[in-house]
C-alpha cells in the first residue's frame, strides 16, 4: 500500500476464547467430538430458554415499532425502568438520561476506550477479559496495566499492588473492576468495593465496573453493586442482557453513567458517546423492549433463582473432582460462571506431554508447538485439546502472568459436566506426572 492503514495500537487487539476454535474445528474435521469449555455460551451448553420468555419475544415481533428506530440514547421506558432498578439499591440514583444503550458490551466497551486520549490509561484487574485488555492496549498502543487477583486469596485483589501502581503512574486515570469476575468467577464483597472507591477519591480516577453478570450469584454470596457504594465519584457501570436471560445472540448491553455533573471532563466523555451513538442512530430495538417485559414478569425471579442454584450445584461438583489435585491453585466460583485453574509453575516442563494415539492429531499437535516461546499453559491446553478433545482457554491469555486455565460452568447435562470435569482432572494429573 501507498501508506500504513492500521492506526498504532491495532495490533493489540486479540481474542484467544475463540482463536483457539479454529484448531478445535481442525480437529472436529478429523471426525471427533469436541466438548466446548472457551466460551460464555448458556446456549451452546443447553441452556433451555423459558417458554414464556420466547413468547415475549415472539409477541414482540409481531408489533411493527420492534421494526423500527429506537431513540438514539435506547428505548426510553426501558431505561426509565433500568434506572429505577438502580435507584432502589439506595445508592446514587440515576434517571433515563443516564443509560445509554449498546450492541453489546463488546460494542460499549470499544466506543469507550476509542474516545479516550492515548496517555489516558485505565488499569484493570489480571487475570483480565480480553475484551477490556485488548482494547485499553490498543487505544494505548502499549501493554495494559494492570493489578493483581491472588489466587492463593480467593482470587481478591491485591489492593496494595494497585495503590502502588496507581500512586506511581500518573497517566492512569481510571480504575475497571469486574464484579462478578470473569475469569475467575470471583464477587467483590463491599468492603474490596469501598476500598477501590477510596483510591478513587484520593487520586481524583474515574472507575468503570463490568457488571453483566450482577445477578449470576450463588451459594449464598451476593453482588453488591457499584451503584450502592460510589458515593459522589464519577463512573461508569457496564451491563447487558447476554448471559442472564440469556440472549447472548441479542448483543444488546447499556452503560450506566453515575454522577455525570460531578466532573467536567467526565461529563463530556459521556456526551461524546452520545453523540457517537447518535452517529451511528441506536442499538438493536428487539432485545431493549424485551427487558421490561421479561424482568418484570412473575416468573423471572424464580428462572434466575433456579438457574443460579444450578450453577451453584455444579460449582460444587466442579470442587469434589478437581478441588485435591496437587499441582494446582483451585478456588470454588462464588459468581458468572468461569472457574479459573492455576498451575504451580514449578512442576510445568516444555518436555510434559499427553497421550496421543491418532498421528494425524500428533501431526496437528506438533505444528501448533513451533513456538519456542510458547507458554507452558498454553501447551498444557493444546495437549489437552487433541488428547481429550476438550477446549479450554489458557490464563496466558488473560493478561497474567500465572499458568492455567479457565473452564465454564455452563454444562446442563449432569452426567456430560461431571465426565467432562473427571477426565480434565485425570489430564492434569497425568500431564504434571509425564
Amino acid at each position: 500500500m501507498r501508506q500504513l492503514l492500521l492506526r498504532p495500537g491495532a495490533e493489540e487487539l486479540n481474542y484467544e476464547i475463540r482463536g483457539i476454535v479454529k484448531k478445535a474445528r481442525q480437529i472436529e474435521a478429523l471426525g471427533y467430538p469436541m466438548t466446548w469449555e472457551n466460551i460464555g455460551d448458556p446456549i451452546q451448553k443447553s441452556n433451555q430458554v423459558p417458554d414464556w420468555m420466547k413468547s415475549i419475544v415472539a409477541d414482540l415481533v409481531k408489533e411493527n415499532k420492534s421494526y423500527g428506530y429506537a431513540d438514539s440514547k435506547g428505548v426510553l421506558e426501558t431505561r426509565t425502568y433500568l434506572a429505577d432498578l438502580t435507584n432502589e439499591k439506595g445508592g446514587t440514583t440515576i434517571s433515563a438520561e443516564d443509560i445509554l444503550f449498546f450492541n453489546g458490551l463488546g460494542d460499549a466497551i470499544a466506543k469507550l476506550y476509542q474516545f479516550l486520549i492515548p496517555t489516558a490509561r485505565i488499569i484493570g484487574p489480571s487475570p483480565a477479559y480480553s475484551t477490556h485488555s485488548s482494547a485499553e492496549a490498543a487505544h494505548a498502543n502499549a501493554a495494559p496495566i494492570t493489578y493483581k487477583l491472588d489466587p492463593d486469596n480467593q482470587w481478591l485483589p491485591d489492593m496494595e499492588d494497585l495503590y502502588l501502581k496507581v500512586r506511581y503512574n500518573p497517566s492512569i486515570v481510571g480504575i475497571l473492576i469486574i464484579n462478578p469476575d470473569n475469569p475467575t468467577g470471583m464477587v467483590y464483597p463491599k468492603e474490596v468495593l469501598e476500598a477501590f472507591v477510596k483510591i478513587a477519591d484520593e487520586f481524583n480516577l474515574l472507575l468503570i465496573t463490568d457488571e453483566i453478570y450482577q445477578n449470576i450469584t450463588y451459594n449464598g454470596i451476593k453482588a453488591v453493586s457499584l451503584a450502592e457504594v460510589i458515593g459522589d465519584r464519577p463512573a461508569i457501570s457496564l451491563k447487558g442482557i447476554s448471559k442472564e436471560f440469556p440472549w447472548p445472540g441479542s448483543r444488546c448491553g447499556w452503560m450506566e453513567f453515575y454522577n455525570r455533573e460531578s466532573s467536567k471532563e467526565f461529563s463530556k466523555l459521556c456526551t461524546t458517546l452520545e453523540n457517537a451513538k447518535m452517529i451511528e442512530v441506536c442499538s438493536t430495538i428487539l432485545p431493549q423492549l424485551a427487558i421490561p417485559k421479561i424482568m418484570s414478569h412473575p416468573e423471572y425471579f424464580k428462572y434466575r433463582e433456579e438457574a443460579n442454584a444450578q450453577i451453584g450445584k455444579r460449582s460444587d461438583w466442579m470442587s469434589e473432582i478437581l478441588g485435591d489435585i496437587q499441582g494446582i491453585k483451585f478456588n470454588p466460583t462464588q459468581g458468572a460462571f468461569y472457574n479459573t485453574i492455576v498451575f504451580d509453575e514449578t512442576l510445568l516442563t516444555p518436555q510434559q506431554s499427553l497421550p496421543i494415539e491418532d498421528p494425524k492429531l500428533k501431526s496437528l499437535l506438533e505444528g501448533w508447538l513451533t513456538d519456542p516461546d510458547m507458554p507452558l499453559d498454553k501447551r498444557f491446553v493444546y495437549y489437552l485439546l487433541v488428547s481429550e478433545r476438550i477446549c479450554v482457554v489458557p490464563i496466558s491469555s488473560f493478561c497474567s502472568d500465572l499458568r492455567g486455565f479457565r473452564v465454564t460452568l455452563l454444562e446442563e447435562n449432569e452426567e456430560v459436566f461431571k465426565d467432562t470435569f473427571r477426565r480434565l482432572g485425570k489430564a492434569i494429573r497425568s500431564y504434571l506426572q509425564s
